[in-house]
């Protein structure tokens, strides 16, 4: 097999099953200077850094809170926002705050539910070419904004005590996994990770049961590391029976 041939590369607009050459594509194959790539290296650990300070020194004082991952992309109306809407206020009934992604969708609702019962609702926004802004329900001071995906992922799981996973497509498996990864793995103590909704997570708990384990992937232990429901109640009722056997300091 030859090598590829390596060149400018050029640009055009797509037609038929042809696609336009992705711009970020292009630019990691461009030589640059030493200088241009420590100058941009640099600057970019400077801003990953600041990003780090700022949340930490957002969110250390915020006390308990379980974060609710989900699709940006559900409407007020559909069942699986008004349900998350719901979970989050029974969340902050027992005493947690709501973490979510600061967003539409799903994270509009917990976002909304923790504001409907007085509690704690923080949002972790990342700026995106289409989908994420802030939605109105955010408690001033904690509607933070993150260019780096992996930083905002970081304040996630240090900052929760718990995580509720709604249906959701990339970026919400993405969450999921990274919660499971670091419980499993012991880097993060073992919280609670609550799927909601069967029919929906049903072929991917299927997936896990069938090839994972089977394959040896992981072990049978892994697969008690989430639980699933179908109700906000028992949503709920699966991480205050998880925290009943420990002292809590609640948020309100």
């Amino acid at each position: 097999m030859s090598k590829i041939k390596r060149g400018k590369g050029t640009t055009r607009e797509a037609s038929g099953t042809e696609y336009e050459i992705d711009q970020k594509v292009q630019r990691s194959f461009s030589e640059k200077t030493w200088d241009e790539t420590i100058t941009k290296d640099s600057w970019m650990v400077f801003k990953i850094m600041a990003e780090f300070v700022d949340g930490y020194e957002k969110l250390a004082k915020i006390g308990p809170c379980v974060s609710i991952f989900g699709s940006a992309r559900l409407q007020p109306g559909n069942p699986y926002y008004e349900m998350a809407t719901e979970i989050a206020e029974k969340i902050t009934n027992i005493g947690f705050g709501v973490i979510t992604g600061g967003g539409p969708g799903i994270m509009e609702a917990g976002n909304k539910g923790a504001r409907n019962r007085g509690g704690k609702s923080i949002g972790l926004n990342i700026e995106l070419p289409f989908e994420q802004h802030f939605n109105p329900y955010i408690d001033k001071g904690f509607n933070m904004d993150f260019d780096y995906f992996f930083v905002r992922k970081v304040m996630f799981v240090k900052y929760s005590q718990g995580f509720v996973v709604m249906p959701g497509g990339f970026g919400t498996l993405d969450e999921l996994t990274e919660a499971l990864t670091l419980i499993q793995t012991n880097k993060i103590g073992k919280f609670p990770i609550v799927l909601v909704g069967t029919e929906f997570w049903s072929g991917l708990l299927e997936w896990f049961q069938n090839t994972l384990l089977k394959t040896g992937m992981i072990s049978e232990g892994d697969l008690q590391l989430y639980r699933i429901v179908d109700t906000a109640d028992d949503a709920v009722a699966h991480i205050k029976a998880f925290y009943d056997k420990y002292t809590v300091n609640v948020n309100f």
